[in-house]
């Protein structure tokens, strides 16, 4: 009776022991994968607040239309000038 007692609690340590074992395994997976998580989301801010820098902003291209604009009308009324003479 104490062999059988015995061999049933080296089973229960066995899989208490298997048991940490798996959630052991799966604790170190699962914090591999968050800090992955992080640092490819640690990437991607980066890239958005690099946008500006490699970008136009919308009001800087429409002050820069805007003169642009301004020089060909410029231009287009000393061509009229120069055709009515």
């Amino acid at each position: 009776m104490a062999t059988h007692h015995c061999q049933q609690m080296s089973l229960q340590m066995d899989n208490q022991q298997l048991f940490n074992l798996v959630i052991g395994v799966a604790g170190v997976l699962a914090a591999y994968v968050i800090n992955s998580m992080t640092r490819n989301i640690q990437k991607l801010e980066d890239k958005v607040n690099d946008l500006p820098h490699s970008y136009v902003a919308k009001d800087d291209y429409r002050s820069d239309i805007a003169e642009v604009k301004a020089i060909l009308k410029q231009i287009f009324d000393k061509l009229d000038s120069k055709q009515d003479k």
